[in-house]
């Protein structure tokens, strides 16, 4: 599923009617349709449709018709003028005059009360008044009806976008519905991925209204949403004659004192994955210990310099930093990592914080980063604040991927993955995973991958989508899920996802 901008849609639907023939009209009627599918009409008989002047009431306008028609019980409105109504919301207007549907004009809030009863009355409020065009904030009368909406509807139907809801940004422009469910048409709103955006948009619901995808193609860039479909796509079935050399030996720089359970759950996250080979490599200090608890890993010491650089020069990935400090002893031994080795690297917690403000060094290494950030982290070695990280993932994200030509997981809600160019958009997790060594998990379940053969985006998509994918099928039956429960169903899931 890809993702666009308002601009984008406007450039697709535009080369629609104008290059291909496709009349506007068209376009809006199947658009209704598919809202029509999504109304519950074997649940519920008594419809508000709340329209305006511009496309997105003519949207609303076709679909009190095709309610009408079905013999529903329809309340219509129009809010604010009718004054210079755009031509395909004036003939599903005129339409709906035609077959004897009043559209009740509320103009003023001296008129508002009937608009409030029909509200109080109805099983679903369909809100067709902006759309994704809006670009100012809501005032006067729009602003009126929106509260009242979210005051009085029982269940919220937006189309293509809640009203007041910018789709670009997500950010809200005054007062915006808040929807229990949003049916948008042709792609993803870049918008919906904001943090929060969930709270004014409900589920969303994309729907074809008969674009062809080549059309879908040259306009967009190439930002997705992942999918199961894409990971069954892209995951390797294992070769019946294959051994473990075939599944990658990886090295795992991790832990330290207090901090010896990143370096545990980081290494089990790579041998539950299936990595052939795993070595974790710590400081002497915790070396016995990790040794005692890890089975099916090797380990050796970071203060014997020959054995591990040896060892790091036969290895096919390397992931730094879980349960490290953020030190200059840590800064050293990422500097002779890196300038030792010339494969894929995955650097997360304190293996990024060391970077902050030293960024040129990993531009001096031959290898290929994956960099795992939370926010915080992002905002360290980046210098941004984090609420405006926050605001903007995807363009910060990619900004930075592309700049320093590393592949960016930006964790959190709808983690970002991109290599600066191509961008994905992960929609597993859930709050229930919200815990101490989450990240360590992922860490490894990432080097695992990249040690198999996987390249580095893919390593990072695959791996944010298996990670978060877990935690869901935890969380139906767990109302807190942990980094072990996690270890513990990745196999699984792999194998499920296959299938």
């Amino acid at each position: 599923m890809k993702i666009a901008t308002v601009n984008v849609m406007r450039k697709i639907d535009s080369y629609c009617i104008e290059e291909l023939g496709i009349p506007g009209i068209v376009l809006m009627e199947n658009a209704a349709l598919k809202v029509i599918e999504n109304l519950k009409l074997d649940k519920f008989d008594r419809f508000c449709i709340i329209c305006s002047k511009g496309n997105n009431g003519g949207d609303g306008f076709s679909v009190a018709r095709h309610l009408t028609i079905m013999k529903k019980c329809v309340d219509v409105f129009l809010i604010g003028n009718s004054d210079r109504m755009s031509h395909d919301c004036k003939v599903n207007y005129n339409i709906l005059k035609n077959i004897g549907v009043n559209a009740v004009n509320v103009s003023s809030k001296e008129n508002i009360d009937v608009l409030g009863k029909a509200i109080l009355q109805s099983d679903i409020v369909v809100d067709a008044m902006f759309g994704t065009g809006l670009s100012r904030d809501i005032s006067g009368i729009f602003d009126s009806v929106i509260t009242l909406v979210n005051e009085y509807g029982k269940y919220i139907v937006a189309i293509d976008a809640p009203s007041g809801f910018e789709s670009d940004t997500g950010k809200i422009l005054g007062n915006c519905i808040k929807a229990d469910e949003t049916v948008t048409f042709g792609l993803y709103k870049k918008g919906f991925l904001s943090y929060g955006a969930d709270k004014f948009t409900g589920k969303i619901s994309v729907k074809n209204i008969g674009i062809p995808q080549f059309a879908v193609d040259k306009f967009t860039e190439d930002d997705f949403i992942t999918n199961r479909y894409m990971i069954k796509r892209d995951l390797r079935v294992r070769d019946k004659y294959s051994h473990k050399g075939d599944y990658g030996r990886v090295m795992i720089f991790a832990g330290s004192a207090g901090f010896t359970g990143a370096a545990y759950i980081c290494t089990q996250g790579a041998v539950r994955c299936g990595s052939g080979l795993v070595t974790l490599c710590c400081s002497k200090n915790i070396q016995e210990l990790l040794s005692s608890k890890l089975i099916e890993a090797m380990t050796i010491s970071t203060d014997d310099d020959q054995d591990m650089l040896k060892l790091l020069k036969k290895c096919d990935a390397v992931a730094f930093g879980p349960g490290l400090k953020n030190s200059e002893a840590t800064l050293d031994l990422l500097k002779k990592v890196i300038f030792n080795y010339d494969g894929d690297v995955v650097l997360d917690a304190d293996g990024l914080n060391v970077l902050s403000g030293k960024l040129n060094i990993i531009k001096k290494s031959k290898c290929k980063f994956i960099f795992t950030p939370h926010a915080g982290e992002m905002s360290r070695i980046t210098g941004l604040s984090v609420e405006y990280i926050n605001e903007n993932r995807i363009d910060v994200s990619k900004k930075f991927a592309r700049d320093n030509h590393v592949v960016v997981l930006l964790k959190g809600y709808n983690t970002v993955v991109t290599d600066g160019y191509r961008t994905f958009i992960n929609p597993t997790g859930n709050s229930s995973m919200a815990s101490g060594g989450m990240g360590d998990c992922l860490t490894g379940i990432i080097v695992s991958l990249l040690g198999q053969g996987y390249d580095p985006l893919e390593a990072a998509y695959i791996g944010a989508f298996l990670h978060g994918y877990c935690g869901d099928k935890l969380s139906r039956n767990m109302y807190s899920v942990n980094a072990s429960h996690i270890i513990d169903q990745i196999p699984f899931a792999i194998k499920e996802l296959l299938s």
